[in-house]
């Protein structure tokens, strides 16, 4: 690990430096040797496949499961970060004094950033490409589950890099995957300039807690939806069924639902109908109109990533506000309704990195938000929040240029 930290910080002047062209073309090669290198990819994701099985649910191998059409997926997000405009050396804000002297706050890239994630290959190369293309190199260290499957594609990936003459040293995939390399990453000072934990709360959790190097705690996400009184019921249906049922896995997916009481008798049997691979966990008022599970309180702040659905009633607008704020990890979040009141309330009140009108929570997402792909979703407030693209993947400093000018 400490010979991969060196590598990696005596390349970042050198990453720090290329041109936008030159990133391109890097970018570019990138996405082609994956396709060059499909056949490994897949042969090494069937064995992380193989071992998995009988040992995580059938949605998480879903998550961890590549196809010639995801790896063609993977291609296209890394093209589609080449057509972002280049965030590095953009001018934030820019002011004259009164003397000529000249200031100027400019995008910078951060360093080295270091992800640690768990069973996602394609979080691979996209970090891989927003890290590049915003000027950072980028250590990644991986799931034990995917491992093989990291591996090939970092092998891709460095292989694209060699092909245009860039440093290998500008994506490095840690090979230890026990708990002993987080911590060392957690606290690599002087080598890692940010750090980012994609996955379950345990390990975002342990990185807020343990990190000595700047870290940005992304997102698991109890995400919620609620029917207001006022709400178009088939589009309420739908928006649920795609933000359960779609990707059960995924931390934009929903995991509660709450439903005005005045309509709760109407409503949960449709709903019941409409989802019926989900096991409904139901507050009391709900388990007297449709049969479920009956709700424990740990429901209503639990990540199921899977399908199970938590349901309460809620009388009005400023109860459902009022639920949220003590339950949500601050994610995302969805009301339903054609009543203009209750969504300037819910728009206000709500404080989560992304607040929806009549849409699915699925839609936070960097691709689905125009950043080509994402780092990760930031619950927090400094710095980033919501999908981090590229231009969270930067800092800033000032340049100041005067003609003699002394003080």
């Amino acid at each position: 690990m400490k010979n991969m930290l060196i590598a990696a910080k005596a390349a970042k002047l050198e990453i720090s430096r290329l041109t936008t062209e030159q990133k391109n073309a890097a970018l570019e090669a990138m996405a082609a040797a994956l396709i060059e290198n499909e056949a490994a990819i897949l042969a090494a994701n069937a064995l992380d496949l193989e071992a998995a099985k009988g040992t995580v649910s059938d949605v998480m191998l879903d998550r961890l499961a590549l196809s010639p059409a995801r790896i063609a997926g993977m291609a296209q997000g890394i093209r589609d970060v080449c057509k972002l405009p280049d965030p590095v050396g953009h001018i934030l804000e820019e002011y004259v004094r009164a003397d000529g002297l000249q200031i100027r706050k400019t995008a910078v890239p951060m360093g080295v950033i270091a992800i640690i994630y768990e069973s996602r290959p394609n979080v691979t190369s996209d970090a891989a490409a927003l890290a590049l293309k915003s000027g950072n190199v980028c250590v990644l260290r991986g799931g034990k589950e995917a491992f093989r499957s990291a591996n090939a594609i970092v092998n891709a990936l460095k292989a694209g890099l060699k092909s245009v003459g860039i440093t290998e040293n500008a994506v490095n995939l840690v090979q230890d995957t026990t708990r002993n390399s987080a911590n060392e990453l957690m606290t690599a000072n002087g080598y890692i300039d940010l750090l980012i934990p994609r996955g379950g709360a345990g390990l975002i959790n342990a990185c807020v807690r343990n990190a000595t190097v700047p870290c940005i705690a992304t997102g698991t996400g109890i995400c919620h939806v609620y029917v207001e009184r006022s709400a178009d019921q088939e589009m309420a249906l739908s928006i649920i069924k795609n933000a359960k049922t779609s990707r059960p896995s995924v931390c934009n997916a929903e995991e509660v639902l709450l439903v005005d009481k005045a309509i709760a008798a109407e409503f949960l049997p449709k709903l019941a109908q409409t989802i019926p691979q989900v096991e409904l966990r139901l507050d009391e008022l709900a388990q007297t109109i449709i049969p479920g599970t009956p709700a424990g309180p740990e429901d209503f702040d639990t990540e199921f990533l899977d399908y199970i659905l938590a349901v309460k009633c809620v009388e009005g607008v400023e109860e459902a506000i009022a639920h949220i704020a003590a339950h949500s990890t601050g994610h995302s979040e969805a009301i339903v309704t054609n009543c203009e009141d209750a969504k300037t309330a819910f728009t206000a009140g709500v404080d989560s990195a992304a607040v929806y009108v009549n849409a699915s929570t699925r839609f936070t997402d960097g691709g689905e938000f125009g950043l080509g792909c994402e780092m990760g979703i930031s619950t927090q407030k400094l710095h980033a929040r919501g999908p981090m693209g590229l231009r969270e993947l930067t800092t800033y400093k000032y340049i100041v240029t005067g003609n003699g000018h002394v003080r």
